[in-house]
């Protein structure tokens, strides 16, 4: 088979399930030193990342992806064994064959021959990769990135290899995400028997009236790229098990996603604004995932969008959606961040698979990418 097809299937082998890397990178290291990139490795903690580097002064275009997997299941429920790569009906079977080892390997397979074609090549292609993307994402990208900032690190442009495409590849991509913030919230009341409720202060009743509002609340109106910002309570619990007590406190998890239209600090002050107006006595913990990040038509985008015409024939549509990815930690340096990856149908899934003509075509558009980036960012 291919070369992509066959790195593939060597890194579906290894159980690289967060954070253990497995080799994974140690793999790709040595395949990019022989053709001629710098290697540095930087661990954080259990966390393996890797940063290799090809060309000297000028722009700097990376490719971003990850070695960790997320747990494959019961191993008996799949049709083959989820660490053992298998072909069947035109898909390639495995645990990461679409998240995302078939977009690292084609990054690899990429760069190898765009430096092999192109060794005097403007500007700087890199990868950067780490085994902390699935998990609590501390020691990876994030940690990467206030590494580099503190060094000075360039990064002009980023390409991150997670599965974008919807039904065939090229035709979504990601052009920014929507920033994560997170509360934990203890409301704190007096417990006591259910009969005499005037000895008892009841988080629950308490809470209610602010759960309320803050559902109700219209954060922002949304803009053009983004979506109104969306409240979602994702934990909420209370009670000591018995039905003759009134506990002494309520714990409550929520969730915003928001776009450029509001910040964190704007929604945390407003929440604690609810919270205080109603009268609440709490503890309030924030968890701030990542800022929302957008990347504008520019020469990233650009060629993109041009490499998935010429290669695919068709007009990409451009996206916002979805979760989280590390591309919000590197967006902050000042790069240009687009996702495009192969299809997403099956990934965290039990049989998730990659189409095998979609694995051989990713290569190939991705080197597309880096020759169209390079070379027009270095013509001006």
């Amino acid at each position: 088979m291919s070369a992509v097809f066959d790195l593939t299937c060597e890194l579906i082998r290894r159980a690289s399930v967060t954070p253990d890397d497995a080799g994974c990178q140690l793999l790709i290291a040595a395949r990019l030193a022989r053709a001629g990139f710098a290697i540095e490795h930087l661990r954080f903690g259990e966390v393996d990342n890797l940063w290799a580097t090809h060309g000297g002064d000028g722009p700097t275009l990376v490719f971003l992806g990850h070695t960790d997997v997320v747990p494959s299941g019961p191993p008996e429920a799949w049709s083959s064994a989820p660490f053992e790569p298998a072909v069947k009906n035109g898909c390639l079977y495995g645990r990461g064959a679409a998240d995302m080892k078939s977009g690292v390997a084609a990054m690899v397979v990429a760069l190898e021959e765009f430096a092999r074609t192109r060794p005097d090549h403007p500007g700087r292609v890199a990868l950067l990769l780490t085994s902390d993307e699935e998990g609590a994402a501390v020691d990876g990208v994030r940690r990467v990135a206030a590494e580099f900032r503190a060094r000075g690190e360039r990064l002009d442009a980023c390409v991150v290899g997670e599965p974008s495409s919807k039904q065939r590849l090229g035709d979504l991509i990601r052009i920014g995400r929507r920033g994560s913030l997170t509360g934990r919230l203890r409301v704190r009341g007096v417990q006591g028997h259910v009969a005499y409720p005037d000895k008892a202060d009841n988080p629950i009743h308490r809470f209610a009236p602010a759960l309320a509002e803050l559902a109700a609340t219209r954060w922002d109106e949304g803009d053009e790229a983004f979506p109104p910002t969306s409240f979602q309570v994702s934990n909420l619990g209370s009670g000591t098990g018995a039905d003759n007590v009134i506990p002494g406190d309520l714990r409550a998890v929520f969730n915003f996603r928001y776009g450029t239209a509001s910040t964190a600090q704007g929604l945390r002050e407003r929440v604690e604004a609810i919270l205080h107006r109603q009268g609440l006595a709490f503890d309030l913990e924030w968890w701030l995932s990542g800022e929302p990040f957008l990347t504008r038509a520019g020469p990233l985008r650009d060629a993109v969008v041009a490499a998935i015409r010429a290669q695919e024939g068709m007009e990409p549509e451009l996206s916002t959606g979805g979760g989280t990815s590390d591309g919000r930690f590197i967006a902050p340096l000042g790069a240009e961040v687009v996702e495009l990856g192969p299809c997403n149908a099956t990934i965290h899934k039990i049989d998730e698979r990659i189409a095998v003509d979609e694995l051989e075509r990713l290569p190939a558009l991705y080197r597309n990418i880096v020759e169209r980036y390079l070379l027009h960012v270095a013509a001006c």
